[in-house]
């Protein structure tokens, strides 16, 4: 285990397919109307989906949990997401992430270590962000340090740079981001969105960060689609996939397995 790299998540291909399992408000949370069990049922059901439709990986985040914590989430949080990442490794067997927003990887590496997910996304792991938590600061210092103290080399951390829903303290260019989240961070993989949720990336932009990421794989975060899909992997390794693989391609609803087979087969 402790020899697996990021590029392992997808060892036969090029590429790697990641589908994201939106969870529903969790209980505690404002918005919060699913028992546990129906929570249960609706991401097992989408995780199935995704796995019939091809996907490589899985990634998890308490995505109904607005408005997020910007930094630990409560413990029962931490409870209710290592109980449903742990089904769904079950169900499944495919590789999976964790990401507990807005910004808790210290919670995100502790589930992925008790479920046995593989790894986990950061949205701020090197420098700060502007959003809409409020000024988001790196972790890497404590994360980085928890992973050696938990023997958890093997969980891999994707990191965000110019994270969607955020703005830059200052003007940086994205080079020098990139860079640090690679070489002071020692981020895993480099992850790349756009402004929000399904929202594309810019082509420019791309460009820049796989010049930049200096061999480290590089993830599309947002705004994959099986009519872009084809045109984006000269530049990136990986991709996540959300809103344009539900039901009428909103974020919202269950995953439809056509629209994951239709990104499979663009993808090859």
């Amino acid at each position: 285990m402790t020899n697996m790299t990021i590029l392992d998540l997808a060892p036969k291909k090029k590429h790697a397919l990641i589908g994201m399992l939106h969870l529903p408000a969790l209980p505690g949370s404002p918005l919060a109307k699913l028992e546990m069990n129906e929570i249960k049922k609706f991401i097992i059901k989408d995780a199935k989906s995704l796995k019939d439709g091809g996907v490589d990986c899985l990634m998890m985040e308490n995505f109904g949990d607005v408005p997020f914590y910007p930094g630990r989430v409560p413990a029962h949080v931490v409870a209710l997401m290592t109980a449903l990442a742990s089904e769904v490794k079950a169900a499944t067997g495919l590789p999976l992430g964790i990401n507990v927003l807005r910004n808790d990887g210290v919670s995100a590496l502790a589930i992925a270590q008790a479920s046995g997910a593989e790894f986990i996304r950061v949205n701020v792991l090197s420098g700060a962000r502007v959003t809409d938590q409020g000024i988001i600061q790196c972790i890497a210092h404590e994360l980085l340090r928890y992973r050696s103290e938990l023997g958890a080399n093997h969980i891999k951390i994707m990191a965000d740079v110019d994270v969607k829903h955020s703005a830059p303290l200052a003007p940086r260019p994205i080079k020098d981001e990139v860079e640090d989240t690679v070489k002071r961070a020692l981020a895993d993989a480099v992850v790349l969105s756009g402004a929000g949720t399904g929202k594309p990336v810019s082509p420019e932009i791309l460009s820049a960060v796989s010049k930049a990421s200096a061999g480290v794989p590089v993830v599309i975060g947002s705004g994959v689609t099986a009519q872009n899909i084809a045109e984006l992997k000269p530049l990136a390794w990986g991709f996540i996939v959300g809103t344009s693989i539900k039901v009428d391609g909103k974020v919202e609803n269950s995953v439809d397995v056509k629209r994951v087979r239709d990104l499979r087969k663009a993808l090859g």
